[in-house]
């Protein structure tokens, strides 16, 4: 499966956060479809059905999110 760049994917992870910050959920019109698109946008990005499983799947992808293979042979 093909997995966006981790810089776009973070990008998306921290509009959705933000977006879900700002609760655009209960706001206008325009900051829901934008929190709508951006949900939509991050499950393309990682080949998922729903936003929860996105971020999970977004978060797996990022830089820094787990332990290099050479992290752990010096555990």
């Amino acid at each position: 499966m093909l997995m966006a760049h981790p810089v776009v994917l973070n990008k998306l992870v921290e509009q959705y956060l933000t977006l879900r910050v700002l609760d655009a959920e209960e706001g206008t019109e325009a900051a829901r479809q934008r929190m709508n698109d951006v949900a939509y946008s991050l499950c393309i990005a990682t080949g998922t059905g729903d936003v929860d499983a996105a971020l999970i799947a977004a978060r797996h992808h990022l830089p820094g999110a787990r332990p290099t293979d050479d992290s752990l042979l010096a555990a």
